[in-house]
């Protein structure tokens, strides 16, 4: 079974008409969706399934089924609805979008340090990304003036989608070591900030830096000989 992924096509879509598929003790699917699943570091969609009764279940987290391409929605303990209930998906979206702004910054932030990525984490108020920096120290303000030109001068954000043999010919477009993005029908994604940066990501991002609004650089701590993590905040 696999699930229509609304998202990645349109991260603005808030809400969907679907149809239940599928019902376990982990969760339910559904032939289409909004939600964005656990994945490449950002966090899993919250939001409720609204069924045509007036009832409403409380999706508490969303991740990709482990056998395959559909995506479980996770529910609040109550009674789950059945096979080909028909319903409307609906996102918590102020959430969603403090995400979609925060995966925004971390790729500036990628493009402002410009060494290989060793991991990271989106999160709706705190990110990080851990860099592989050899022999050089990494500039808190330089960085922090990065970023805030960048969103000053309000870049477009657009995607691209490439064949997967592309990520072969330039092995550059994968930030992160020991990550592959997903491949959709033979495709990946990419998300070009206009000038400053261009990597493959499943992720979900806003239209242009200016959206990010402001952020802060954190602390930036030593994890290792030559591993930096650099911390990120929203300025809300």
């Amino acid at each position: 079974m696999t699930t229509i992924e609304i998202f990645r096509s349109d991260a603005y879509a808030r809400r969907c008409d679907a149809q239940i598929i599928s019902v376990d003790e982990n969760g339910l699917l559904l032939d289409q969706t909004v939600f964005f699943p656990t994945g490449g570091g950002q966090p899993g969609d919250r939001g409720r399934l609204l069924m045509t009764d007036g009832k409403a279940l409380d999706v508490i987290d969303t991740i990709k089924r482990p056998d395959g391409g559909a995506v479980l929605h996770q529910v609040a303990n109550g009674a789950r609805p059945h096979v080909g209930t028909r319903l409307i998906a609906e996102i918590y979206w102020p959430r969603r979008h403090r995400l979609m702004r925060m995966h925004s910054a971390l790729h500036l932030l990628c493009a402002a340090i410009n060494e290989a990525v060793t991991g990271g984490q989106v999160g709706e108020h705190k990110s990080r990304l851990d860099f592989d920096v050899r022999g050089s120290k990494l500039d808190k303000l330089e960085i922090a003036e990065k970023l805030e030109q960048w969103i000053d001068e309000d870049r477009p954000i657009r995607e691209h989608w490439v064949d997967q043999d592309t990520l072969h010919q330039r092995p550059e477009l994968i930030r992160t070591i020991g990550v592959q993005p997903p491949v959709l029908d033979g495709r990946v994604r990419l998300i070009e900030i206009e000038g400053i940066d261009l990597q493959a990501c499943g992720g979900t991002h806003v239209r242009s830096t200016g959206e990010i609004g402001g952020v802060t650089v954190g602390k930036i701590e030593n994890k290792g000989r030559q591993n930096r993590r650099v911390h990120l905040s929203l300025v809300d």
